[in-house]
């Protein structure tokens, strides 16, 4: 049976690969799970825990010797000597930033699987790391941002005077920086967020933020094509910059996120910047231990300027909440080996087809394998038939729309033909056919007459055609026969709930992005 080695981290990190719950779950795909002595006490979880799920607890040279061995951060040279060659290594290892580590788990013969090269499309995104940690990350940012803090970040009317609400700006609205977003805004706090991906407007709105664009004269936004913010500009980078500086000015904490894949993070706020802050102010620069968004920030550290601003640069957010990031890792890991086995029989099997697999390999059989080749993720629209059309040379004929006079001919035509039907028609066909007629109008103006964005399409579509059904039942329930008004009162009873329900819901629904005071 093939075996999988829990082993315990370096001093520092908190996490864990696998929780007791986790360790259950690889059992279930048919593994053998050895856990390392101690590995889950920085997160709370004894050995006594693992036990109970079924893993054996063994020594660390036993856990280093599994078949897999599953990892939260890099290991170490020592580390990967206790390795044997062949293995699967399975962690955070940052293989666009770690050529030297790479080299050396080839050399050594180990298959190294990085969770964080995860690849950002649909069905990838029950393994995608980097989102789980990031958006525990972006959680305790707003955490320690408040617990520098020296007022509250909501603002309150007392016997003794006005608290005004705290003023956060959140830099990136990424997973991370959506979750500051929405943290912030849970404790009342004026939050605002800026992001070169205009596509994110509506997120940072639908969670209590405040959009700011950094708007470019002549240039054209450029949307995201896998979920990731590009490089910018100059230009972009000069109308930032500016926009830094005025919030700067005004805001009372600072929340840094902006990250670029294989590359060190961009520079924000410069020491002008912060410099403008209040005394008290706090920045929380997410990206220093990639170089950092805001000058002055050390990785890991706290530094308190010579104004009174304090900027975090911690490193260790997600391992912060060390119970909570080890759980959603090991789902992910959980999830990753449930795709490697496809029988469940504890055989690991590797598809070099399927892209997730081959994104996150980066080395095999003594090779390095890193970068694996591009997958495009579009995040954009599908571009318009005119421009498509030009790009490929085909000549595409425009839709035309009717004119008005067109319109009105069409209609004065339908009504004629109506009457012609109704003269010619034998009775009582012309009544039925009228009903339905008058039926279909009056249903569709009176469901028509509601806003889009107070129900789905399908409620719009279902809600038509049961105004269409009452309006008609309405006027054959007077018809003197039992049959028919025994049929149209069931009619008008079904259509009614039908429409009364999805009003009720609809209510609720908006209920519950309304505030308190609203309600």
């Amino acid at each position: 049976m093939t075996r999988i080695g829990i082993v315990t981290e370096q001093p520092g990190e908190t996490r864990v690969a696998a929780t007791p719950q986790t360790a259950g779950k690889l059992r279930a795909l048919g593994y053998d799970i050895t856990v390392e002595t101690g590995a889950g006490h920085g997160s709370s979880f004894p050995d006594a825990s693992y036990e109970a799920s079924g893993a054996s607890i063994v020594d660390r040279d036993t856990a280093w010797s599994a078949d897999i061995v599953l990892k939260v951060s890099a290991p170490t040279g020592a580390e990967i000597a206790l390795l044997q060659p062949g293995a699967v290594l399975i962690g955070v290892l940052a293989p666009a930033l770690s050529p030297d580590l790479l080299s050396a788990l080839a050399e050594r013969g180990v298959t190294a699987l990085a969770m964080d090269a995860v690849p950002r499309i649909s069905r990838a995104q029950s393994m995608d790391v980097l989102s789980s940690m990031a958006n525990i990350a972006g959680y305790r940012a707003v955490v320690e941002a408040a617990n520098e803090f020296g007022r509250f970040f909501t603002g309150q009317v007392t016997a003794a005077g006005k608290v005004p609400p705290a003023k956060v700006l959140v830099a990136g609205a990424g997973v991370a920086g959506l979750a500051a977003i929405g943290a912030a805004s849970s404790l009342g706090a004026i939050v605002r967020a800026t992001d070169p991906r205009p596509e994110v407007a509506d997120q940072v709105a639908s969670i209590g933020g405040t959009y700011l664009p950094v708007v470019v004269p002549d240039e054209a936004a450029e949307v995201s094509t896998d979920g990731y913010a590009k490089a910018t500009s100059a230009a972009y980078n000069t109308a930032a910059a500016k926009l830094y500086t005025e919030q700067a000015a005004d805001v009372d904490i600072v929340i840094t996120t902006a990250l670029i894949p294989g590359r060190a993070a961009p520079r924000l706020l410069t020491a002008a910047d912060v410099a403008l802050m209040k005394p008290g102010s706090v920045v929380v620069d997410m990206a220093a231990g990639q170089g950092g968004n805001v000058e002055g920030s050390v990785a890991g550290e706290r530094v308190v300027t010579d104004g009174g601003v304090v900027i975090l640069g911690y490193t260790d957010l997600a391992g912060r909440l060390p119970q909570q990031s080890s759980q959603l890792y090991g789902t992910n890991l959980v999830n990753l080996l449930a795709l490697l086995t496809p029988a469940s029989d504890g055989i690991l099997v590797y598809d070099e087809n399927d892209v997730v697999q081959r994104a996150v390999t980066v080395t095999r059989e003594g090779a390095v394998t890193w970068p694996p080749p591009p997958v495009q993720v579009s995040a954009a629209p599908a571009p318009a038939a005119s421009t498509a059309a030009a790009a490929t040379g085909t000549v595409v004929t425009e839709k035309r729309t009717l004119s008005r006079g067109a319109k009105s001919g069409l209609i004065a035509a339908g009504i004629a033909a109506l009457f012609l039907v109704c003269a010619v028609s034998p009775p009582p066909l012309p009544q039925h056919f009228l009903v339905l007629t008058l039926s279909v109008v009056i249903g569709f103006y009176v469901i028509g007459k509601v806003a889009h964005s107070l129900h789905t399409p399908l409620m719009s579509i279902t809600n038509a055609i049961s105004g269409i059904i009452i309006v008609g039942a309405m006027s054959q329930i007077v018809v003197p026969s039992p049959l028919v008004q025994g049929l149209a009162a069931i009619a008008v009873l079904l259509a009614s709930i039908n429409i009364f329900g999805g009003f009720a819901v609809t209510r609720r629904m908006l209920a519950m992005f309304q505030k308190g005071d609203q309600k």
